[in-house]
């Protein structure tokens, strides 16, 4: 399909200078690669070469609309298209402000700048002096993950496939990045998961208390000086109480032995025996 039917279908054609600019870049891939190695056939090629063309000369593009004509799925559009940006060579140039605005997040753009500077500087110091110089910082994968970091920490929601799809990376080198990023500056982005303690609960703090630790024991497991000792302070409470109780029924019985238990006894039971007839001979 040519690229003129393509932006036709897609609403684009009474834009020549969008149609020669995809047709250029459809050029260069046809030029650099064979696209088919990576699961691209011709249509969703001059899709995304549409696409790329829109993006550099900022024109909006409707990528659902594309996504339905090349006959893929969002997410191996999505695939697809960073593959083919990365090989033709394309960097996006991603603003923290942009990206600040897109998302709605606008009062992190200075955290995001800070940790992006703080990254760079660690990361360096990390590196040995002959690979410091090679080290490149420009691609927009690093923008989008301390966006998305310093988003999390503030507790904003970022749609973190959309993010991706704009920075035009995929899912393992974000994670990758944003895995380093938090190792090195985790006192700029990381989240400290602090666990409830079971005792500052409401609502069965006696159960919560007691039985674990008796079936902890039950079963042979270890239980600490603290834990120990409040068992047996509560197992001590107990039979204190069953002491009590059991001399206060023992004492009311001494008192009123009418009143005690009584002892039954079973009654034996006397049948009276048959007499045995005897019979008499009858005279004929």
């Amino acid at each position: 399909m040519d690229i003129s039917d393509i932006a036709k279908k897609l609403g684009l054609d009474n834009n020549k200078l969008l149609i020669r600019k995809a047709a250029e870049i459809r050029r260069l891939c046809d030029a650099q690669f064979d696209s088919s190695i990576i699961g691209v056939g011709e249509i969703c090629k001059a899709v995304i070469c549409m696409e790329i063309a829109a993006s550099r000369l900022q024109i909006l593009f409707d990528r659902q609309a594309a996504i339905k004509l090349s006959g893929m799925s969002e997410k191996a559009y999505s695939r697809s298209f960073n593959s083919l940006q990365n090989v033709i060579g394309i960097k996006i140039k991603l603003n923290v402000r942009e990206l600040a605005v897109q998302f709605g997040c606008v009062r992190i753009i200075k955290s995001v700048q800070n940790v992006l500077s703080s990254y760079k500087e660690r990361f360096l110091s990390s590196l040995p002096a002959s690979r410091r110089a090679n080290a490149d910082f420009t691609r927009p994968v690093f923008t989008a993950a301390a966006f998305y970091l310093c988003a999390k920490k503030q507790k904003l929601k970022v749609d973190k496939l959309r993010l991706i799809e704009v920075c035009g990376t995929s899912e393992s080198e974000f994670s990758c990045v944003s895995t380093s990023m938090t190792d090195l500056c985790f006192d700029c982005v990381g989240i400290s998961k602090e666990k409830k303690d079971a005792k500052d609960l409401k609502g069965n703090r006696d159960l919560l208390d007691v039985l674990p630790r008796k079936r902890r024991l039950e079963d042979g497991g270890y239980l600490s000086d603290e834990e120990s000792s409040c068992y047996k302070r509560h197992k001590k409470m107990e039979e204190a109480k069953y002491e009590d109780w059991k001399s206060t029924v023992v004492n009311s019985i001494k008192q009123n032995p009418e009143k005690g238990p009584k002892r039954v006894i079973q009654a034996s039971l006397n049948f009276p025996k048959k007499t045995e007839s005897k019979e008499l001979p009858v005279d004929l």
